[in-house]
């Protein structure tokens, strides 16, 4: 028996953990003697009171759209992904080789090239632990833990001895040409006589990681492919009764999920710095989790979630500039909205199950004697 409706799980759990999560931020905050209402309308309009703000939530977001998918496709298999930040950071050194060593005429066919390029360095990034684990069990943890490492260390390497350019200190890629830029949304908005600020980071990524989503949704819910997916992820023993091949399943889930996360590149990479430095990804791939387990794996839920900490990240970073509240309890106000919208999800299911339940019970009609003449 459903313990309680879908929109509750969808909608309600996320919503009590992040009225708790503020709650209890406002708290931090009135301890170390700052007025939290002041803090929180701060925030909100550090995030949304504003194009420019506008600008920096949803390029933030863009990111954590594209590792928010990442996780959830193999979170659908029964797989925790946390290599995101490695193949986000794969993915980056993918456009960096697309933009910097082929001729491009125009920005829309460069995209098309860096979607290949990204995509497909994020992927073989994530095929060799999923390999690991389809042949040689290595759990999937593990191997994408120190995949992440790895990828760091092979980004430094090739940024300070391979691609710097001649006579910079500066461990980057030199700029990408001119025909690569992408266009921010003050470029895309003014054809249609809509002014958006210029100075603010969001490009036309963000309308690809919204088809992403789309792209996500038809994969999981709507092919063939995707019933496998989630039939291996509910019971891994019924899929294989089913002839539904743990290998293949393993392999592909994960390539799809490393392509996505290495997509991240398109929007921090070739939409932002038009180059490619050290540390682009900025714990995107580890903030993707989070939007995942709060978006409930579902490509709309994690688009809202993506919205909501893209709004933190801009928020909090205004509030640590304007008032005397020191970046660390920034950080602590999202580190709360991850733990209770992810670890600690269960501590408001349970109680609310119960809720729930019982007022189906108090609800039903008590059960009756039949009689003789029925």
């Amino acid at each position: 028996m459903q313990k309680m409706p879908q929109w509750a799980d969808v909608v309600l759990i996320p919503l009590i953990s992040l009225i708790l999560a503020a709650v209890l931020s406002g708290l931090v905050i009135l301890a170390i003697g700052e007025n939290p209402i002041t803090a929180l309308t701060i925030m909100i309009d550090g995030a949304m009171g504003s194009k420019y703000a506008w600008g920096y939530t949803l390029y933030y977001a863009t990111n954590f759209i594209f590792t928010g998918l990442a996780v959830s496709v193999a979170f659908h298999a029964r797989m925790f992904n946390i290599g995101g930040e490695g193949q986000a950071t794969l993915g980056g050194l993918g456009v960096a080789l697309c933009c910097l060593y082929l001729p491009w005429p125009h920005w829309t066919l460069a995209i098309l090239g860096a979607i290949v390029a990204s995509a497909a360095f994020g992927a073989i990034w994530a095929l060799i632990p999923a390999w690991l684990q389809a042949k040689r069990g290595s759990h999937i943890v593990i191997t994408t833990i120190m995949f992440n490492f790895i990828a760091a260390a092979l980004l430094n390497y090739l940024l300070v001895s391979v691609l710097k350019p001649v006579g910079s200190m500066e461990p980057a890629t030199g700029k990408f040409p001119e025909p690569t830029h992408l266009p921010n949304f003050a470029e895309m908005l003014a054809p249609l006589g809509i002014s958006f600020s210029r100075g603010a980071p969001a490009n036309v990524s963000f309308i690809i990681a919204i088809l992403a989503c789309f792209a996500v949704w038809a994969l999981i819910w709507k092919t063939r492919l995707g019933y496998e997916i989630r039939a291996f992820g509910h019971s891994e023993s019924a899929a294989k009764y089913a002839g539904i091949s743990p290998t293949k399943i393993i392999l592909i889930s994960m390539s799809i999920s490393g392509a996505l996360a290495g997509m991240m590149a398109l929007n921090n990479v070739m939409g932002e710095a038009e180059r490619l430095v050290l540390n682009a990804t900025e714990g995107a791939g580890f903030i993707g989790i989070a939007v995942a387990l709060m978006g409930r794996s579902h490509p709309l839920g994690i688009f809202l979630a993506a919205l909501l900490f893209g709004a933190l990240y801009q928020g909090g970073a205004i509030l640590s500039q304007d008032t005397s509240i020191p970046v660390q309890i920034v950080l602590v106000i999202q580190a709360l909205v991850i733990m209770f919208t992810g670890a600690l999800d269960n501590m408001v299911r349970v109680p609310l199950e119960k809720v729930f339940l019982a007022f189906n019970l108090s609800s039903a009609k008590p059960a009756t004697k039949p009689t003789a003449a029925e």
